[in-house]
């Protein structure tokens, strides 16, 4: 079978209006479970994931409670997250593959990803992390606690940390030989702990890897063929939000590439989504399809979803 790399985007787990809640996780991480079981019978898979809210509570929980345990830096809660929702998506997948006829098993690795140590983001970060603030309370978080924040595409404001390019995925030939081997492996779990090369070893570095430029990177790194990236919205729209909102069914790199430069897409949503497809396809893969959860079934029919081709 061919290898498909599936990017579960945050609201797998979270949605607006949840608290975030173990109990909330679980749920929609089975809820995600019972949408795409299907696939697992088509392809060879490894599934990443995004973890922006949780490394951003488990910051928050390190801040309140610095005075009582030693916080942690970025790359350990970023492990830390890895754990978390890794222990979600095995719970429920677990569950609706025995309930559902698949017979596979799951396994979970805690991944690493080359970065480069003098990256430009480090000086220039862009990646949101944690819950939204309204304008006030992010002014307020600036001025006491020095933190970067920005306001992320009409949603709030979010702190923002660095997030540098990925280059290469530390545990791909573990990953590979799982794939090869029958497992469904999840991997790469919030764009993967980021470490820069060290003598005969790797050091972690505080930052956060946009987990689809992640999910592509792995996806070239295990030669996968296709990267389906599931995300809050059915399609990707021109003029999103707008009253010249209207959907794409499907677009070459070079026209996904054209519409980025025209400013289509903005950095905190649809951009790096766009940006990671594009890099997928000019690594070597065959087709990205970015589509909800609940409408993949209708995207492999071609009534949902947007596909991206390396030409037309």
């Amino acid at each position: 079978m061919k290898k498909l790399i599936l990017a579960v985007g945050g609201n797998a787990l979270l949605r607006k209006g949840d608290k975030g809640t173990s109990e909330e996780q679980q749920m929609r991480a089975r809820q995600t479970a019972e949408n795409i079981y299907f696939l697992f019978h088509r392809y060879d898979v490894v599934i990443t994931h995004g973890n922006g809210p949780q490394v951003g509570a488990i910051l928050l929980q390190n801040e309140h409670a610095k005075d009582i345990v030693p916080p942690m830096p970025l790359d350990v809660c970023g492990a830390m997250s890895q754990g978390e929702i890794a222990y979600f998506l095995t719970q429920a997948f677990t569950e609706v593959f025995r309930e559902k006829g698949v017979d596979k098993q799951i396994c979970a690795i805690v991944t690493r990803m080359v970065v480069d140590e003098n990256d430009p983001a480090f000086k220039n970060p862009t990646k949101p992390v944690g819950p939204f603030y309204t304008e006030e309370e992010a002014k307020i978080l600036m001025k006491e606690k020095g933190w970067v924040m920005i306001e992320d595409a009409g949603r709030g404001w979010r702190r923002v940390v660095p997030s540098p390019m990925p280059l290469e995925v530390v545990e791909k030939n573990s990953i590979r030989f799982l794939v090869e081997h029958g497992f469904v492996v999840i991997a790469v779990g919030g764009g993967g702990i980021p470490v820069v090369r060290k003598g005969n070893g790797y050091k972690g570095v505080e930052a956060v890897i946009d987990k689809d430029l992640a999910s592509a990177t792995l996806g070239r790194d295990i030669e996968a063929e296709y990267l389906y990236i599931l995300t809050s919205v059915p399609k990707v729209y021109l003029n999103f939000g707008t009253e010249r909102q209207k959907g794409i069914e499907e677009m070459s790199a070079d026209e996904a590439r054209k519409y980025l430069e025209e400013g289509h897409f903005k950095k905190g949503s649809m951009y790096p989504k766009i940006f990671a497809a594009i890099k997928f396809l000019e690594w070597g893969g065959e087709e990205v399809l970015i589509t909800s959860p609940e409408k993949v079934e209708l995207a492999l029919k071609g009534e949902e979803g947007t596909r991206i081709y390396p030409r037309r």
